[in-house]
């Protein structure tokens, strides 16, 4: 993720600093095709996200590979997320999740996240990653999708840093700042063609993958990962 730009704080009031990007991009998330390590400052996708196919391995549904479809597929995920919180009593939406959640599975996500907010803040810092990461580089400020000091394999401790920043905000302003993230992330998408989407290597800052790996990570796919925690919680005994 980036470098954070500064912790959010208050309660009530929205993360201040949007859309400038901290170090965002989060959980034992989810990870674009495999590929050889690309060059320089870019690291590999494939080294420590195991988002590699979280999108067909949750759901089921085969990975976006046009911009249309990728569209598609994070406004479907982002509005079936939104659903299923809104499905949510008051008081689950507040209190932390039943402890025996942190037991589902060895990943470390399952024992990080507590509660509600701390999912969506996730969600909502990895996007701002990404967004940083696409305008810094746009602009021809080379910059890596994580935040130095971090690679790949350290993304457990900078996702607990991640988790550490957001234990200020309320989850009010954690939905609202995760809408915009959303809504910024969509309309970035919506500037690139399907071949600077899907194309491989097209942009030097991508290393090998192409810049649509990273745009079905951050939305689509994260979504459903959030999804699959919400839904163990509601399931709850």
């Amino acid at each position: 993720e980036q470098a954070s730009t500064g912790s959010p704080s208050g309660s009530s009031s929205r993360v201040a600093g949007w859309p400038a990007a901290s170090f965002s991009f989060s959980g034992s998330g989810f990870a674009p095709a495999r590929t050889r390590r690309p060059p320089r400052f870019v690291p590999s996708f494939a080294m420590g996200f195991h988002l590699l196919s979280c999108f067909e391995i949750i759901s089921g549904v085969p990975r976006p590979k046009t911009k249309t479809e990728l569209l598609d597929a994070a406004e479907a995920q982002y509005a079936k997320l939104d659903s299923l919180i809104e499905g949510m009593s008051s008081d689950d939406q507040h209190t932390n999740f039943d402890p025996s959640i942190t037991q589902i599975g060895k990943e470390a996500h399952w024992a990080r996240d507590k509660n509600l907010r701390d999912v969506l803040a996730h969600l909502h810092e990895w996007q701002r990653m990404l967004l940083g990461f696409v305008d810094a580089n746009r602009q021809g400020q080379p910059r890596p999708f994580l935040p130095f000091p971090h690679t790949w394999r350290t993304t457990p401790t900078l996702n607990q840093e991640i988790w550490t920043q957001y234990q200020g905000p309320e989850l009010g302003a954690i939905r609202e700042n995760l809408a915009d993230s959303h809504t910024a992330v969509v309309a970035l998408i919506g500037e690139f063609t399907n071949e600077e989407l899907f194309t491989k290597a097209h942009f030097p800052w991508t290393g090998t993958t192409s810049l649509g790996s990273y745009c079905v990570s951050a939305p689509s796919s994260h979504y459903e990962w959030a999804i699959k925690k919400l839904r163990a919680f509601t399931r709850k005994p």
